[in-house]
């Protein structure tokens, strides 16, 4: 082999040593970056569930309020209420005539 083949070698090996040392940098960066969104995800969900309790909490606390009233409400013990009133279809007054 001639002194220039060797040349060639080494420059062929430093160079793929490089683009080596770069694409583990970027699989890094990809697995920090994808590590960052994981953990985002994971609190936004926290959040989330934590949300879905109170609404869960404030719904039953809501309905129990409607039964008790229900008990009690003038308009729904009084016989006159349970007289059909006529209403207007709702999908009918959408359409053109």
């Amino acid at each position: 082999q001639s002194p220039e083949d060797d040349d060639r070698k080494v420059r062929r090996r430093e160079k793929n040593r490089v683009a080596a040392q770069r694409s583990r940098k970027k699989q890094t960066q990809k697995a920090d970056k994808l590590h960052e969104e994981y953990e985002c995800l994971e609190q936004e969900n926290t959040a989330l569930r934590r949300e879905i309790g109170k609404l869960t909490a404030e719904l039953q606390q809501l309905s129990e309020a409607l039964k008790e009233h229900e008990k009690m409400c003038p308009l729904l013990l009084c016989p006159m209420n349970f007289v059909p009133v006529p209403r207007p279809d709702p999908v009918a007054g959408c359409l053109p005539r």
